[in-house]
């Protein structure tokens, strides 16, 4: 079996010799598929156990909550101890119980640590994709970022995104003459898509402290690489807010991460449960992003492990990236299910031995037909394969468990505080109490000078009708009006402000506004 290695499966009558996957190529990409209760939990489980014990970090979501018993040994009084034992006798397997290095994460802070990023760090093209804008909404999207760029605005959480919006929405027909048309029905679609993505508590995800992708790729000082588990059965509620958070974790490694060309191990394993949800719907462009990411991130010592239910629900140029093959039973009901076998089949190398679309009709619960890449990364011939046990506990451990381990992580109290630092939101609300002002000052001041000059007028209309009545001599120069007479201080301002646009003071509200972006040139 070796340190080289990691073995999954294989021995006993009718089934092949023991069947490893190659350190070496464990950053080749793998595919993990087959029907609901196949046994690609366990598959996923043991494959979790077999880079950690060779100190490699491990990423993995949890979308049924069963995951977590991997953070404990099996137990002799597990239901399946029997089971498991005479499977390991079949396969030539010493099984030995034992738990590995957990750190639980959590979007919405309660099962796991707080994950966030910021809105900056999501960037355009991926919140496009999560609000399922279309494409002039996505330019106006990009506007945004831009503009923060520019004018120093940074966008850590929705509120700061929301007010950018706004502050574009009140002054598109400025920016739209530097930046492009941007229209108010598209601003206000985004922030209807905004009002969902809250409500679907997506607003968990963004803000500070924001996740350090150091604390994702812990190596125990056992040697042990840490396996992180993304508790994602609420999560799965919002299954475009799943997929994006996994893709924007795959493109922060991808743009952060240092080329090492061909470790003698994974840096960093990543399986991407219910992959499907990744390319549901997507466009284009954002298919070409992760055809991209999977093509070149093997160079920087990150595998990824797609786990679906079949292998048509990856998109071909990604599938033929995935060296390293699982493939539990797909059941046949229907003419789709059939071309679906038959293409499934077609991917693997034969072997003279059987037939593999038979085979993967054929296989039952923890059985799978395997196909692991060989010296110089030539794909192995696939195999029926009867997968070993897991050495952690199969199935959740209990709330208080779970919070014994939390409180026990490298990471307790790093990430529990939200931090809220001087961001888009509160300068641009600074901008507006300050414009408001220098608009108030303004308006106060065109006020009084009209006030003043109305009282000139009619200081010397009477002066001069006194005069008339004394045979042209001055008469005394009357007291002036208070401010009550006539029109007051605070009519006036209420007049003007109604024509503030088209007035200096108007100009003022855009100039403290806009700060130095638009001021003449």
């Amino acid at each position: 079996m070796g340190e080289d290695r990691i073995f999954v499966g294989g021995g006993g009558e009718g089934y092949s010799a023991p069947q490893d996957l190659l350190l070496g190529y464990g950053n080749r990409h793998g595919l993990i598929a087959g029907a609901t209760g196949t046994g690609k939990t366990v598959t996923l489980q043991i494959l979790a156990e077999g880079f950690s014990a060779a100190g490699v970090p491990v990423f993995m979501s949890d979308v049924k909550g069963d995951l977590s018993g991997i953070a404990l040994p099996g137990s002799e009084s597990h239901k399946l101890h029997a089971a498991f034992m005479k499977r390991s006798a079949t396969i030539g397997m010493d099984l030995k119980y034992g738990s590995y290095p957990v750190t639980f994460w959590d979007l919405y802070g309660k099962q796991g640590h707080p994950v966030r990023t910021t809105v900056a760090e999501m960037g355009p093209l991926l919140l496009s994709r999560l609000l399922e804008l279309t494409e002039p909404q996505e330019g106006v999207m990009n506007v945004a970022f831009r503009i923060a760029d520019d004018e120093g605005l940074p966008m850590y959480d929705l509120k700061d995104l929301r007010a950018m919006l706004t502050f574009i929405a009140e002054n598109a027909t400025t920016i739209s003459t530097t930046y492009g048309l941007v229209s108010g029905s598209s601003i206000g679609a985004i922030q209807r898509r905004l009002l969902v993505l809250e409500n679907q508590g997506g607003e968990n995800l963004f803000g500070e402290p924001a996740l350090e992708l150091a604390d994702m790729m812990r190596v125990d000082p056992d040697g042990r690489g840490r396996i992180n588990i993304l508790a994602a059965d609420q999560l799965m509620g919002a299954p475009r807010l799943y997929s994006t958070f996994l893709l924007w974790l795959l493109s922060e490694l991808f743009e952060e991460l240092p080329e090492v060309g061909n470790p003698d191990k994974p840096k960093l394993v990543f399986f991407f449960d219910e992959a499907h949800l990744l390319f549901d719907g997507a466009p284009k462009a954002l298919v070409d992003k992760v055809e991209q990411v999977v093509r070149l991130i093997r160079s920087k010592g990150v595998g990824i492990y797609f786990i679906t239910q079949k292998p048509a629900d990856v998109p071909d140029d990604v599938l033929a990236q995935l060296g390293n093959r699982v493939q539990h039973a797909l059941r046949v009901f229907t003419p789709r299910d059939q071309k679906d076998l038959r293409l499934a089949a077609q991917t693997y190398r034969e072997n003279p031995r059987f037939s593999t679309e038979d085979a993967i009709k054929e296989v039952g619960t923890g059985e799978a037909v395997t196909s692991f890449l060989e010296d110089k990364g030539i794909p192995g011939v696939v195999e029926r394969t009867l997968v070993r046990p897991p050495s952690s506990q199969l199935g959740p451990i209990d709330i208080g468990t779970r919070a014994m381990l939390m409180a026990g992580s490298p990471f307790a109290g790093k990430y529990e505080t939200l931090l809220d630092r001087d961001s888009a939101f509160e300068r641009l609300a600074v901008r507006a109490e300050a414009a408001a002002k220098e608009a108030a000052d303004a308006e106060a001041a065109e006020a009084k000078a009209k006030l003043d000059a109305k009282e000139f007028q009619i200081d010397a209309r009477e002066f001069n009708s006194a005069r008339r009545y004394d045979g042209g001599k001055a008469a005394p120069r009357p007291a002036a009006r208070k401010s009550g007479g006539g029109d007051s201080v605070g009519e006036a301002f209420a007049k003007s402000f109604a024509r503030q646009l088209g007035s200096k003071s108007g100009q003022a509200i855009i100039r403290g506004v806009l700060g130095s972006l638009f001021k003449s040139r």
